[in-house]
This record gives C-alpha cells, sequence and structure tokens, in this order.
C-alpha cells in the first residue's frame, strides 16, 4: 500500500472517530447547534472522501509502467490541501457561526479553496486512470 494511502485511510478512520464523538456530544441538543456543520463535514469529506482519495490511488489501473499511480506529488498536495482545509473549516466553522467576523470568514474562504484544490489534484490525477482495458 502507497503511503499516500496509508496517510488518506489512517487520517479517515481518525475523523470518523472524532466525528462519531461530535455526535455524542450534540446529541443531547438534538439541534446539533454550532457543532452540526462539523460534525457533518468530518463525516463526509474527513471520512468517506478521504477513504475515497486513498483507496483510489491505491486500486485504480495504472497510469504507466513508469508512474502506475501517476503524479505522487499531486496525490500529496491533495492530502496536504484536503487535510488543512478540513481542519481550517472544522475549527473556523463553529467559531464564525457565534462571532461572524471578516478573519473567520476569510478562514472559511481558504478552507473551501484548499478542498476545491485538493478535489481538483485528485481529479487532475485520477482522470487519466479511468480509462477501458
Amino acid at each position: 500500500m502507497p503511503p499516500v494511502t496509508r496517510w488518506h485511510v489512517k487520517l479517515s478512520l481518525l475523523y470518523l472517530v472524532v466525528a462519531l464523538g461530535l455526535g455524542i456530544v450534540q446529541a443531547p441538543d438534538g439541534s446539533g447547534g454550532v457543532l452540526f456543520a462539523p460534525y457533518v463535514h468530518l463525516l463526509a469529506v474527513g471520512w468517506i472522501t478521504q477513504m475515497i482519495f486513498g483507496v483510489a490511488y491505491w486500486m485504480f489501473p495504472r497510469f504507466s509502467k513508469e508512474r502506475p499511480r501517476g503524479s505522487n506529488e499531486l496525490a500529496i498536495a491533495a492530502c496536504i490541501l484536503l487535510n488543512l482545509g478540513l481542519i481550517l473549516r472544522a475549527v473556523a466553522e463553529p467559531l464564525h457561526a457565534r462571532h461572524a467576523t471578516p478573519p473567520l470568514g476569510a478562514l472559511l474562504a481558504i478552507s473551501a479553496v484548499a478542498q476545491w484544490l485538493a478535489g481538483m489534484a485528485f481529479v487532475i490525477n485520477t482522470w487519466p486512470r479511468v480509462k477501458e482495458r
């Protein structure tokens, strides 16, 4: 298993545990409050998307004999950007919900751009591997 895949899979499992813990914390409230958005984001991006990125990088058909998984640099960039964006959002979103300020809004925008760039890096690296036999 390539190192980038191991990073994605282990981080996805960590985010699953953290998200489920947030689910327990917000359960008594019922509405979720300011923790609901980070909870959903940690599940959807942190666990599911991260797991997909890692397994796809590992299991999709070869790009070439020389570079079977495409660009390792793009894969690493996708991992770093996805996690940077996710952590920024998980921290900034509840704070912004309580005290909307321009700096917190800027952090949310940066988190969204980081995650978008991660998605683009993943797509650019994976697209050529989706092919007929």
